[in-house]
């Protein structure tokens, strides 16, 4: 990411409308409002297919529906942020010292193109310039298989409480090692 914008086009081939313009940058703190919205979204309709409505809803109201409370998870985590048209359409944090991905989440219109793997990319190459050897997440049942698909290891499957529900999530590691 080198503290500069990043613009790809998506990776979705043959799409008869223009492919967005995504952007990915280090988060500021204009993006939090939009983060709590994309958070929101992405729980309640991203993942409407792998829990039920009240697992959703316990997980939703894990975190405020408040921009300030993203802009201070932003002092917190190295927060880098994919863009459309200025608005933040995706996010993840990332713990540095750990090497591990806090949270990753991708407006629900935008999933499947490419940004959650994009964002990943730029973290691991973080990462990687300080002298990790591996990053670690704890992924949701709507992204673990994909993770797993790409090069990320199983290390265990849990589950969680939020809210009084018991969401199910795997722990995911990636060997940072050049290929």
């Amino acid at each position: 990411m080198r503290h500069s914008d990043t613009e790809i086009a998506s990776p979705r081939a043959g799409e008869p409308r223009p492919a967005p313009r995504i952007l990915y940058r280090e988060a500021r703190a204009q993006d939090g409002s939009d983060q709590a919205e994309v958070f929101h979204h992405a729980v309640m309709q991203g993942a409407m297919g792998h829990y039920d409505l009240a697992a959703r809803e316990a997980w939703a109201a894990v975190l405020p529906r408040e921009g300030s409370a993203w802009v201070a998870r932003q002092a917190l985590y190295t927060t880098l942020v994919a863009t459309c048209d200025g608005r933040c359409v995706a996010f993840l944090e990332l713990d540095t010292r750990q090497g591990h991905v806090e949270s990753l989440y991708v407006w629900p219109s935008l999933a499947r193109r490419g940004i959650g793997t994009t964002l990943l990319g730029h973290a691991e190459d973080l990462l990687r310039g300080q002298g990790a050897e591996r990053v670690t997440i704890d992924a949701s049942l709507v992204m673990a298989d994909g993770l797993e698909r790409h090069g990320w290891r199983r290390v265990r499957e849990e589950w969680v409480e939020r809210g009084g529900q018991r969401l199910r999530r795997r722990h995911l590691e990636k060997s940072l090692a050049e290929a």
